[in-house]
């Protein structure tokens, strides 16, 4: 028990640092793209979109086969793979001569960044029920962490070239892999193995199999639509604000780090908390109410500093994600961990497909020459129908006696 009690910190780290590679690169990548494909910033967010929906179409795929993979042989070898994989590719980008390797090192990032399939099977296992909207909520901290100190730093790196963060990331991960070599244990029992199959592991089997789990079902829609939001945030971010307030690399650099430290007190200081005293419902509807009314805000500034009070205000609505997390957990059995948590992924990689198109293909009509209406903010606008309209959902499906249940259950 102790020495699964001391692996929660390396998976923490694990994912603090894959965090924290992706908040390296985001400042430079829409301007690294755009450079390489030639045009305006306007006309070149449109091929960013592909870029980064090519990452997601890739977790999609591959994230269920992941899943299964670590139901049948452990957690352990697919996190270490998939973070000496992402590490390699963050080297390929860096020296990638031309758009075209640009693309294929994004497409090898999202096969081997999936690895957050595993971690989150990882965390189900060696937790108890009652703990476990904590720990969901100490990965939401890492993820803000990342965005603390990626950003920031990508911003500085950004200014000697916009291949730099890019090593950084590679040193970064190649240096965890390592880590987690020696440091790693199983968590995976045996006797709660199951073989691997490919009937179970392709994506739209994975998805059709979530019916046994009616409640499960319409949280995951929820995350849906929550990431399908989200997703407009690093996609058209730096766009955005770019485009309306001239903001450097160094700007959005600090801003995002913004988002990484208040993201941060809110899952690791505070989630556990509020999500005990306003209970796994409130908690959901709480968090994606208030990450509607963020977005909104985000989509109407009229200043950049107006950006600054979203960012504080908003960071509240991150507790909807680890309230949803572990609600799943409960109701799911534990041969099945891994394979739910692959579909979650590829449920939230649909949405991250969709999502940087949507978008970045809203920002683009909506500061064209062409648009009916000038409105720069029109993709933070709809991500706040969506997330209300998870809210609402949430609100229809989740009631009292489910959570009573699924207490009784795990």
């Amino acid at each position: 028990m102790s020495t699964r009690k001391a692996a929660v910190p390396f998976i923490l780290v694990t994912i603090l640092i894959d965090m924290l590679g992706i908040g390296l690169i985001i400042p430079v990548l829409p301007e690294l793209v755009t450079n390489m494909y030639g045009g305006t910033l306007s006309e070149g967010s449109t091929v960013f979109g592909w870029f980064v929906a090519s990452y997601a179409l890739m977790q999609f795929l591959c994230a269920p086969i992941l899943g299964n993979l670590s139901d049948a042989y452990g957690r352990r070898p697919i996190i270490l793979l998939s973070l000496l994989g992402t590490g390699l590719d963050y080297l390929l980008m860096a020296f990638a001569p031309n758009l075209f390797w640009l693309f294929i090192g994004r497409i090898i990032s999202g096969i081997t960044g999936a690895n957050i399939t595993a971690a989150n099977a990882y965390i189900a296992d060696i937790t108890p029920p009652e703990e476990r909207a904590k720990n969901f909520g100490l990965i939401g901290a890492c993820f803000g962490i990342g965005f603390i100190a990626g950003p920031a730093l990508g911003g500085v790196l950004g200014g000697y070239g916009l291949r730099a963060p890019f090593i950084a990331a590679a040193g970064l991960t190649l240096c965890n892999a390592l880590y987690g070599l020696f440091v790693l244990p199983e968590s995976h029992a045996q006797e709660n193995r199951r073989p691997f199959h490919w009937q179970r592991a392709h994506p739209w089997a994975s998805l059709s199999s979530l019916r046994k789990y009616p409640v499960v079902l319409m949280l995951a829609a929820t995350i849906a639509l929550e990431r399908l939001a989200h997703d407009s945030l690093p996609s058209t971010w730096v766009l955005y604000t770019t485009y309306r307030f001239n903001w450097t690399p160094f700007d959005n650099g600090m801003s995002l780090a913004l988002v990484g430290v208040m993201y941060a007190l809110v899952s690791g200081g505070l989630t556990g908390t509020l999500v005990r005293w306003l209970g796994e419902r409130r908690a959901i509807i709480t968090g994606l109410s208030i990450g509607a009314l963020t977005f909104l805000l985000y989509g109407s500034a009229p200043k950049g500093w107006v950006l600054y009070v979203g960012i504080v205000i908003g960071c509240l609505g991150g507790i909807a994600m680890p309230a949803i997390q572990s609600l799943i957990t409960k109701m799911t059995p534990p041969d099945e961990q891994g394979a739910v948590q692959g579909v979650l992924s590829s449920i939230q990689s649909i949405a991250a497909i969709i999502g940087p198109l949507m978008a970045t293909g809203l920002f683009g009509y909506f500061t064209s020459p062409s648009a009916p209406v000038h409105l720069p903010g029109a993709a933070f606008l709809a991500s706040s129908i969506l997330v209300a309209t998870g809210a609402l959902l949430a609100l229809r499906s989740v009631k009292p006696a489910t959570i009573l249940a699924a207490k009784t259950t795990d």
